[in-house]
């Protein structure tokens, strides 16, 4: 059922718009052409991927140092970790590499002379508890 409204269908309106040929193919009117987009409205891009990629590379010295407190309160953590598992007598083999992942993380440097002091001895004493581990293994 089609339902028409109180004065039936509508008739299409007329349009003044030009017509299209007969032909099919498709044609934009010259005459109307639409002004270019100025220079205050327009996109302005950082300069490609490879700027955007070096400007989230930038660290700030402040996160440096947060980074770098971070990886020593984890390598701490997993050092004690390490003596709960020695002292129940139970040590897994996860444990031992993720103290190296720890150890190698500890290699960056923060640019703080005293976190960097802090982090070589950390480092010092995650490696020689792998080499205690290491040379019992053995």
């Amino acid at each position: 059922m089609r339902i028409t409204g109180p004065k039936g269908p509508a008739a299409p309106a007329a349009s003044t718009a030009t017509r299209r040929s007969t032909s099919g193919a498709f044609s934009l009117p010259q005459d109307d052409a639409t002004p270019a987009p100025s220079g205050a409205g327009g996109v302005r891009t950082v300069g490609g991927i490879e700027a955007l990629m070096a400007l989230q590379g930038v660290e700030s010295a402040e996160e440096r140092r947060r980074r770098a407190v971070k990886r020593g309160h984890t390598a701490l953590d997993l050092l004690d970790e390490m003596k709960i598992g020695l002292l129940s007598g139970r040590l897994a083999s996860e444990m031992v590499h993720k103290l190296r992942a720890a150890a190698a993380a500890l290699k960056d440097q923060s640019g703080d002379p005293r976190v960097d002091e802090v982090l070589a001895e950390i480092d010092l004493r995650v490696e020689v508890e792998l080499a205690k581990v290491e040379s019992a293994a053995a």
